[in-house]
Formats: C-alpha cells, sequence, structure tokens
C-alpha cells in the first residue's frame, strides 16, 4: 500500500505509533490523532522527513470528537483512503467498583467514536470504490473478561462489527476490513495503578507493540479480515473453542482477579 492517505487514530504511542511509522516508510500521507499535542508534535518531527504529516489533536472519547475529526478533514480537503482505529482504553477491576463516568467513556471511544468514524469515512470510501479499514481489537474480543468485563465487550463488538462490515462491503468495490486481535502488547496500556494483575501478564508474556503492527500491517495488505497476532495466542483461542464457556471463564477469572 503506498501513496495513500491513511487516517490514524492513537499515533502518539504504542502500536499506533509504529503503525505510523510503517504507513509513512512506505509513502503513504499521514493524518494523525491523539489527544496528547506534544506527543503528537514529536511524533510529526519523526516522520515528516519520509511523508507529509497532518496532526489533530482530539480526544475522541468525548461526545461529537469523531465528526470534528471527520469535518477539519472534509475542510482541508482529504480524502481518506485507510482508516486505521487504533485509539482505545481500558479499566481493571471490579465493575461496581470502577468509576461509571470512566466506563462510559470507555464505551464512548471504543465503541461510539470507532463506528462514527468508520461510517463517515467508508461513505467517502464507497464514493471512490476503494477502501482499507484496520479495527484494532482484542483477544478479549472471543472470551468474557472478568475484572475487564466493559473492555471486553466493547472489544466484541469491534470484532463482529468489523467482520460484518468486510462481508457487507466485499461487492462494492476494492474494499477490506481487517480486526486485528493482539494479546498483551508491551505499550503503556496496562501500566496504569488500575492493572497491576494485567500489567505482570505483559510483562511475562507481553508482544511488542512493533511486532504486533508489523502483522498488522502485513494482515491489510493480504486482505485478511481477522487476525490473532502470536501463535501462542492463536492457539489459545482455537483451544477454548473445545471447552464448555463455564470452565474457560472460570479459569480467566483465576488469572485476572488473582491478586
Amino acid at each position: 500500500m503506498k501513496n495513500k492517505t491513511v487516517l490514524l487514530t492513537g499515533a502518539s504511542e504504542g502500536i499506533g505509533l509504529e503503525l505510523a511509522k510503517i504507513f509513512a516508510e512506505n509513502g503513504n500521507k499521514l493524518i494523525l490523532i491523539a489527544r496528547n499535542h506534544k506527543k503528537l508534535v514529536e511524533v510529526s518531527k519523526m516522520l515528516s522527513s519520509l511523508t507529509e504529516v497532518i496532526i489533530i489533536n482530539k480526544d475522541l472519547s468525548k461526545i461529537g470528537a469523531a465528526k470534528e475529526i471527520y469535518d477539519e478533514i472534509t475542510r482541508k480537503g482529504e480524502q481518506i483512503d485507510i482508516l486505521v482505529n487504533n485509539a482505545g482504553m481500558g479499566l481493571q477491576g471490579y465493575f461496581h467498583q470502577l468509576s461509571e463516568r470512566e466506563q462510559l467513556c470507555m464505551i464512548q471511544l471504543n465503541i461510539m467514536a470507532l463506528t462514527e468514524l468508520t461510517h463517515l469515512c467508508t461513505q467517502d470510501m464507497l464514493k471512490n470504490g476503494f477502501g482499507r479499514i484496520m479495527n484494532i481489537a482484542s483477544i478479549s474480543s472471543f472470551i468474557a473478561t472478568p475484572s475487564m468485563a466493559v473492555y471486553g465487550a466493547t472489544k466484541a463488538y469491534v470484532l463482529s462489527f468489523s467482520e460484518a462490515l468486510h462481508i457487507e462491503l466485499q461487492n462494492k468495490g476494492d474494499f477490506v476490513v481487517t480486526v486485528v486481535c493482539p494479546g498483551p502488547t508491551k505499550t503503556n496500556f496496562s501500566k496504569n495503578n488500575s492493572m497491576k494483575q494485567l500489567n505482570q501478564v505483559t510483562n511475562i508474556v507481553g508482544t511488542k507493540s512493533k511486532k504486533v503492527a508489523e502483522i498488522a500491517y502485513r494482515s491489510l495488505e493480504k486482505k485478511k479480515n481477522t487476525n490473532i497476532p502470536g501463535i501462542r495466542y492463536k492457539v489459545a483461542i482455537m483451544s477454548m473453542k473445545f471447552l464448555p464457556r463455564s470452565i474457560v471463564q472460570f479459569f480467566i477469572g483465576k488469572l485476572m482477579l488473582s491478586k
């Protein structure tokens, strides 16, 4: 994929930053979205020698932010060829103890903003007969995740939505919707005080964000619909399909709720 315009959310660090580097190295124009303006500027300076970079400082957990981004892009006369919905957040803890406001913000970011931005960009892609959409989900998309109940549910939505949209767009032109479902990844995602258990797991078995980004990019190039980066996670998810859900949930709960 070369000489395309890429809209990439959550671009200031982690998987998003690594994807931005890969798209830039392949000659694609970048429109990068993140809420951390300082980091966005740093990323822009880093990649500007490779390609044209536009940055938009926006918090997608705020209602209406996706439409504001789309309107700004339209005013600039830009046409999105590739949309990467990478921005996301997670919380760990018992549902009843976690902040209601923060959990609703997570739903807004992980589901509502992703859906709205996809809908807006798809309209223009359909006019041109070409589009690539990459949504970053999680292995939590496949299994309910005690201690991350709402997060897991949002990622299950992303998986289901992406797989359905891929089928819907198959006969509309040159379209691909890829959903990438990484396991624990070594980013700042799990490095907050609410995610001690997840951080412990990530330190032991986590995959580097650069590796996940490389797999995600290749998946989009090869027009794959669904990909789980890492053999161990592919095997784990496949194995779980042969076990009763109650048993799977019991062991996931033991792992995620351990002190």
